[in-house]
C-alpha cells in the first residue's frame, strides 16, 4: 500500500521535480509523458524545471529539426512529443479522438469532416500554411470553417516552427506530419490492429513512467481512451500491482522509482497547464491542495495560473512582470522556504533574460 505522501514523491521523482535530469529535450518529452502546450512557452519553463542545464534554444532547435513534434495528441490537446513517439501515439488515440469529437460536436458529421480534410490537404500540398489561410479555403469551398479544428483528427497535422516556440508562441502554422518529418504517411488509416496495439502499449508505459503509479481510470483519462479499453491494454503488460490508502488498485512499471514520503522536495516553478497538476495523478498525490484549485484553474481565466511548489505541493503563484519573476504565496512560508522560493525565482528571471 502506498500513502499519499509516497505517491506525491513518486510523481515528483518521475517528473524530474525532485532532481533535474541530464537529458535532451527529445528524451525529456518521452520521460515526462509529453508536454501539454496550449501555451508554447510553458514547455520551456517546464523543461527548465526538470532538465539540468536546459536553455531555451535547446527546445527551439529540437522543434525546428523535428526531433520534438508539436500537435494534437492525447485528449485532443496540444502536446510536444518526440519524433519517435508521434506516429505510435497518434495511432493509439486516432479512433477514440474521432469518436469523442463527433460525440461532443453534435452539429458536425463525419462526411463533413472528411470533405473539409480534403480541402486542408490540398492547401497544404503546396507547403505549410497558417490557420487563417486554411479557414478561408474551407469557406471558399462552402464548408463551415468551424469544422477546421476537427480536421486534425482526420489527417495528421503538426505545428511548424518558428510558430509555437518561445519566440513566437502562437502555434498556428500547420503541415502534414509526414511532409514535416520527412516520413511516409501511414499506408492505411486507421492503422492495422497490431500497430494500434503497439501504440496503446507505448502510451500506457509513457503515462506510468511519467505519472504513475495509477489506476486504470487515471490512464484512461490521460490517454483519452475508455476505461474498458485501457484495462485491456493493461492486461497485456507486465505490471506491478499496488494499492492506494483508500484500497483502490494501482498499477505501475516494475522498476519505476518509489521514493519515501520524507524525501526532500526542492522548490520548483511550473508554468500554465503543467500536466503534473492535471487529472487523477494530481488528486491522488495531493500536489494541488483542493482549496487552491480555483486559484489555479478557473473557467474565467484564459490560461491556468503559473505556480510554485514547496515541499511537493502548490504553495503560491508567480508571474513574469517588468523583467522579473514575482511570486504570490497562497500560504505563509517559513523563512527557509521563502528564501528558497526567492532564489529559484531569481534563477527563473535569469532564464527569461537569456
Amino acid at each position: 500500500m502506498l500513502t499519499r505522501g509516497e505517491l506525491n514523491r513518486a510523481l515528483l521523482a518521475r517528473q524530474g521535480l525532485l532532481e533535474r535530469a541530464l537529458i535532451t529535450p527529445a528524451k525529456a518529452v518521452e520521460r515526462f509523458g509529453g508536454l501539454q502546450t496550449q501555451h508554447a512557452p510553458s514547455a520551456y519553463v517546464g523543461l527548465w524545471s526538470r532538465v539540468e542545464g536546459f536553455a531555451r534554444e535547446d527546445l527551439t532547435a529540437a522543434l525546428t529539426t523535428g526531433r520534438v513534434v508539436q500537435g494534437w495528441m492525447m485528449r485532443c490537446t496540444i502536446h510536444m512529443v518526440s519524433r519517435a513517439d508521434y506516429a505510435p501515439l497518434t495511432a493509439a488515440v486516432r479512433l477514440p479522438r474521432r469518436a469523442d469529437w463527433l460525440r461532443t460536436h453534435k452539429g458536425q458529421r463525419e462526411e463533413q469532416l472528411v470533405a473539409a480534410t480534403a480541402v486542408v490537404r490540398d492547401v497544404l500540398a503546396a507547403g505549410p500554411a497558417a490557420q487563417p489561410t486554411l479557414v478561408a479555403a474551407l469557406r471558399d469551398a462552402g464548408i463551415d470553417p468551424a469544422v477546421f479544428p476537427g480536421t486534425q483528427l482526420w489527417t495528421d497535422l503538426v505545428r511548424v516552427p518558428p510558430a509555437g516556440t518561445w519566440e513566437r508562441p502562437r502555434a498556428h502554422v500547420y503541415a502534414p506530419a509526414a511532409a514535416h518529418l520527412g516520413t511516409a504517411a501511414p499506408a492505411a488509416v486507421p492503422e492495422p490492429p497490431e500497430v494500434v496495439a503497439a501504440g496503446e502499449e507505448l502510451l500506457v508505459r509513457r503515462y506510468l513512467r511519467a505519472f504513475g503509479p495509477g489506476s486504470a481510470s487515471d490512464v484512461a483519462r490521460y490517454a483519452g481512451l475508455t476505461v474498458g479499453a485501457t484495462r485491456a491494454v493493461l492486461a497485456r503488460l507486465d505490471l506491478r500491482r499496488l494499492r492506494a490508502e483508500n484500497g483502490e488498485e494501482l498499477v505501475d512499471l516494475p522498476r519505476a522509482p518509489l521514493p519515501a514520503a520524507d524525501v526532500e522536495a526542492p522548490v520548483r516553478f511550473l508554468s500554465t497547464y503543467d500536466a503534473v497538476l492535471l487529472l487523477g495523478h494530481a488528486t491522488r498525490a495531493g500536489i494541488l491542495p483542493a482549496e487552491f484549485r480555483d486559484r489555479v484553474f478557473h473557467v474565467r481565466m484564459p490560461r491556468s495560473t503559473p505556480t510554485f511548489l514547496v515541499d511537493g505541493r502548490v504553495a503560491g503563484a508567480w508571474r513574469f512582470d517588468d523583467g522579473r519573476v514575482r511570486t504570490e504565496p497562497f500560504v505563509p512560508l517559513s523563512s527557509a522556504a521563502a528564501r528558497d522560493v526567492a532564489d529559484e525565482a531569481e534563477r527563473l528571471t535569469a532564464f527569461h533574460a537569456r
